[in-house]
């Protein structure tokens, strides 16, 4: 009884630790670009998806439901996938995205564009991942991507500005 017991809570204990996303479990670095679009997530991880590659930014995984994209390793200047450990350097990138909700009906895109320096079998991928420079060819091209989505689908609301009270028409400015 109790080793069936235990089998039980084993295989209860397992189910719960299965994530129910296909995202990576790390955050998009603080660097990344992003903005506030007017569309749900799944609406707004499709449009990003169809903007990155009309700009020859080809995903190779886009999840509209969990709101990730996720390209391979491609050469900057000719889009082509790179395989192996030949992704080094500022001229092999990949990029990643992700949709969060924001306000109702609006989410929040962060896309990261990004590099290895160098190969280091010791330390985890992600570590020696960097996000290019903002002038890097292929973040210009992921920058024009979220402000053509801004421009066609609306971003977040400016500030609130109060209007100033209306005076009455017979009371006259002080400085008069």
């Amino acid at each position: 009884m109790r080793a069936a017991l235990f089998l039980i809570g084993a295989g209860l204990g397992a189910l719960a630790c299965q994530p129910n996303t296909t995202r990576p479990s790390f955050t998009p670095l603080p660097e990344a670009a992003g903005t506030e679009v007017r569309l749900t997530v799944p609406e707004a991880t499709r449009h990003l998806a169809e903007a990155l590659r009309a700009d020859s930014i080809p995903p190779r995984k886009i999840q509209l439901r969990d709101g990730y994209i996720e390209t391979a390793w491609f050469e900057a200047g000719t889009g082509k996938v790179v395989r192996g450990r030949r992704a080094i350097g500022p001229g092999i990138v990949r990029v990643r995205a992700w949709a969060d909700p924001a306000r109702p009906g609006s989410s929040q895109l962060t896309v990261e564009t990004l590099f290895r320096p160098l190969l280091d079998p010791s330390l985890p991928d992600r570590e020696l991942e960097r996000e290019v420079p903002r002038g890097h060819p292929v973040a210009v091209r992921v920058e024009a991507a979220l402000q053509q989505l801004v421009k066609q689908f609306g971003g977040a609301p400016g500030p609130q500005v109060e209007a100033e009270p209306a005076r009455p028409a017979n009371e006259s400015d002080p400085g008069d």
